[in-house]
């Protein structure tokens, strides 16, 4: 069977398909953006669970002390800086692939995250990072009474 080429229908498709994905999707996938530019990148896990939203970033060979995380307004950054090892503790080198240096990488928070209770943990070389949703935004069951 032959299918005509319709581009108005590929553009309504996506068009569907983008209004479908959650306002946090959206904002995860179209506001992440790098601050500085450096030559390591953080991987970001974002999960949504019904009353909260968990970042994990991996930090692998970074000290908790070397992790800085900022709010400010609706906009969360994460810096990080993986300090170079200098190479008399470690001998000759012969092959240097992992990156060092500080890295930044901001996120805007959607308006149902109570920025006044972010809380992190840090564990393993993981970052994680709990965004609770603010109270009023979560869904009630309203009683119906009876008369």
């Amino acid at each position: 069977m032959i299918t005509r080429f319709d581009p108005f229908r590929d553009m309504i498709s996506m068009q569907n398909a983008l209004q479908r994905r959650s306002a946090f999707n959206r904002m995860v996938n179209e506001a992440l953006h790098e601050s500085e530019t450096t030559d390591w990148s953080l991987a970001l896990d974002v999960i949504e669970l019904d009353g909260e939203y968990i970042v994990k970033a991996s930090l692998p060979g970074v000290k908790s002390e070397d992790v800085e995380i900022t709010c400010e307004k609706s906009l969360l950054t994460l810096r990080a800086q993986r300090k170079e090892e200098s190479e008399t503790e470690q001998g000759k080198v012969h092959l240097r692939e992992r990156a060092y240096g500080t890295f930044s990488r901001s996120l805007t928070l959607p308006n149902t995250v109570d920025a006044d209770h972010i809380h992190a943990d840090y564990a393993d070389g993981v970052l994680t990072l709990h965004l609770p949703k603010a109270e009023e935004l979560k869904p009630r069951r309203i009683n119906i009474s009876k008369n």
